[in-house]
This record gives C-alpha cells, structure tokens and sequence, in this order.
C-alpha cells in the first residue's frame, strides 16, 4: 500500500507543498486547492492534513466515484463525482477537502510530488509491504535517516 507520511515535527510552515499540490493538479497556486493542508497550531508548530488513505469514505459514496487502486491509494473519478460532498463530510479526519470554485472534492492521491519538494523533509512516500502496516528496515531508514539505525 502506498502511503504519504507525514513527520510534522520537522515541517517549518514554509507551505511549498500546498503550493506544488495545487499548481501541478490546478494550474494555480491557492492554498485552499491543495489536497494537503498546513496550519500553525497554539505551540508555534504545524499540523499537516493530507489523507492517509484509510477507505473509510469508499461505503460513503453512493455512485462509486471513490475506488481502490492496486497499490491501496484511494482514488476520486471527477467524471462519476457528482460533488454530494458526502466523503468530504464523512473523512474521519477531515483529510477531503472542498473549495466551491470546484465541482467535485480535493484528495490526495498520493503522486509524491510534495514529498520532492519539502525542503525540510517532513514528507515521505512509502510502499507498505503487508496488511499488517510493516515497513521494511531499509524504508525506515529513508524516512528517519542514520538516527534508526542507531537505536
């Protein structure tokens, strides 16, 4: 399963990710059409929203505009989607998001692009090798570098 994690302790609110989200998949740089949100929080650090692909809007969907690729990613058909906003009202963790200059819900699919440009390394894609949600030792160590292998 491929997964965007997020390390939010080493996100510095610079907010190049919402800006490769939105300008690749958008053509325009705004924020508020980025499928990844970043937002300062009452300890001067930030929290990073972006969905973690967990399924639970898959039920959701009554058209079935929300499937499952091969590799776990959930992904949104903008030609089935007839913008309810059903999923984006039943994410668990607010990770769907809507903007009404839009017809249908922003939503991560994972593309990784952000996970190039985060100049602070609080982004990784990995490939999940079991149902069990395991990573392999060497995915660890791209993820948390050489302080891993020293534990």
């Amino acid at each position: 399963m491929k997964k965007l994690i997020v390390d939010s302790s080493k996100c510095t609110g610079c907010r190049i990710c919402e800006e490769t989200c939105s300008v690749a998949f958008y053509k325009k740089n705004d924020r508020l059409l980025s499928a990844i949100r970043v937002e300062p929080d009452e300890n001067d650090r930030f929290n990073i929203s972006v969905c973690d692909q967990c399924g639970h809007c898959l039920p959701m969907c009554q058209i079935m505009a929300l499937s499952t690729s091969a590799n776990g990613v959930v992904h949104l058909n903008k030609k089935t989607c007839v913008g309810c906003l059903v999923c984006v009202g039943e994410c668990l963790r607010n990770y769907m998001f809507y903007n009404d200059v839009l017809p249908t819900p922003i939503k991560c699919s994972a593309c990784g692009l952000c996970t190039k440009k985060c100049p602070a390394g609080a982004l990784n894609i990995i490939e999940e090798i079991d149902s069990d949600k395991k990573i392999n030792a060497n995915q660890l160590l791209e993820i948390f570098g050489e302080e891993f292998s020293h534990a």
